[in-house]
């Protein structure tokens, strides 16, 4: 999931001192926050400084991720919640408890499958929550088991999907 909600950063010296500066609204904060001076903050917004020492250019990137990532992470989220949902890809064991006479044992199966954006909703609380691993696979095996066995309704109602054996699962927006 990582990969969707990354935008890369800005990539040279001046354009992620600016992004600094704009985000701490001013050059002394910015300097503050990297150990330098207010005057060699301003010099690298100005492009008059461009190639900063390994240990500054380290920091100047942690700053800027730090600040970079969480606005990304939540238009991301937000659009995935209300608009556009997920998709799941995943590679794990499926069985299935229905009506009597009608399981299937389970078997691996590699399914790849968009869910809506209430399932995306849902698994997005529940991981700001601090849900464990076992209750967000969960949620996506409900999900999972709603739009792909249950085809969001429209048959094998009673169907109750397990979901184990994880092997693999990705996430994407």
């Amino acid at each position: 999931m990582e990969q969707a909600f990354t935008c890369p950063i800005p990539k040279s010296a001046q354009a992620q001192m600016k992004y600094l500066v704009r985000q701490l609204k001013t050059t002394k904060a910015a300097a503050q926050a990297l150990g330098i001076s207010q005057r060699t903050v301003e010099r690298y917004v100005a492009g008059k400084l461009k190639r900063p020492r390994k240990d500054l250019a380290g920091r100047i990137e942690r700053e800027v991720r730090k600040r970079w990532q969480p606005q990304i992470r939540a238009k991301a989220k937000k659009k995935a919640a209300s608009t556009d949902g997920i998709v799941v890809s995943t590679r794990a064991r499926f069985g299935f408890t229905a009506a009597p006479g009608t399981t299937d044992d389970a078997r691996v199966r590699h399914i790849t499958q968009a869910l809506s954006p209430s399932w995306a909703e849902r698994l997005f609380e529940a991981r700001d929550r601090g849900a464990t691993e076992q209750a967000l696979l969960e949620i996506a095996a409900q999900g999972l088991g709603e739009m792909y066995f249950r085809d969001n309704g429209r048959r094998a109602h009673d169907l109750l999907v397990e979901f184990t054996d994880v092997e693999t699962i990705e996430v994407d927006l």
